[in-house]
């Protein structure tokens, strides 16, 4: 399995070897000792997600403060999606940055989301899932949505006629909002 690192600190693709032939393929989808290898730390899985999407739909951006701070290890296991994460860690070189990954069926990348950073995407065909495996649990008191939308953060969404958003999603919260609500500052 290859690997590259991102441009947001800590994040990091894998492109697994895919084995094909007439039947089909296959792939290693996770491998605990390489993982924590690249990483050079142990990330420990907790719970692993699926979601279902239709064209369109936007999930994001999502976080939790600390300490319920959740590394993601995802992959795209039907359709594509826009892949979009903000990184949200005071102290990293990235803070504040925003990264787009393709991510679909057709690529099998994998990728790794680092405690500290929000998370969103948009399901760019009908029938899209997406696959996550993840180091915390869900702790709905320290989640935090920040705005899909925030002209800040300069996001170019793709598909802007199809949308379709959760009401939490609707109401995310601005970067700047965020950055003052609980007093963050960048610091390098």
């Amino acid at each position: 399995m290859e690997f590259i690192n991102l441009n947001i600190e800590g994040a990091i693709l894998f492109n697994p070897k895919v084995f094909e032939d007439n039947r089909g393929f296959f792939y290693e989808s996770y491998n605990k000792k390489l993982i924590n290898k690249v990483l050079g730390y142990e990330a420990t899985f907790v719970f692993d997600c699926e979601s279902f999407s239709k064209r369109g739909t936007i999930r994001g951006l999502h976080y939790q403060l600390t300490p319920y701070e959740q590394g993601k290890l995802i992959r795209v296991i039907a359709g594509s999606v826009f892949d979009v994460l903000l990184d949200l860690r005071p102290h990293s070189k990235s803070f504040g940055q925003t990264l787009v990954v393709d991510l679909s069926a057709y690529n099998q990348n994998i990728l790794w989301i680092p405690p500290g950073i929000a998370h969103g995407f948009q399901a760019l065909e009908d029938d899209t899932v997406m696959q996550y495996k993840i180091t915390d649990y869900y702790n709905k008191e320290s989640e935090i949505t920040i705005k899909y939308n925030d002209p800040n953060l300069n996001i170019d969404w793709p598909l802007t006629d199809s949308i379709i958003l959760s009401a939490k999603d609707k109401n995310g919260i601005s970067f700047e909002d965020y950055k003052k609500e609980y007093k963050f500052t960048h610091e390098n």
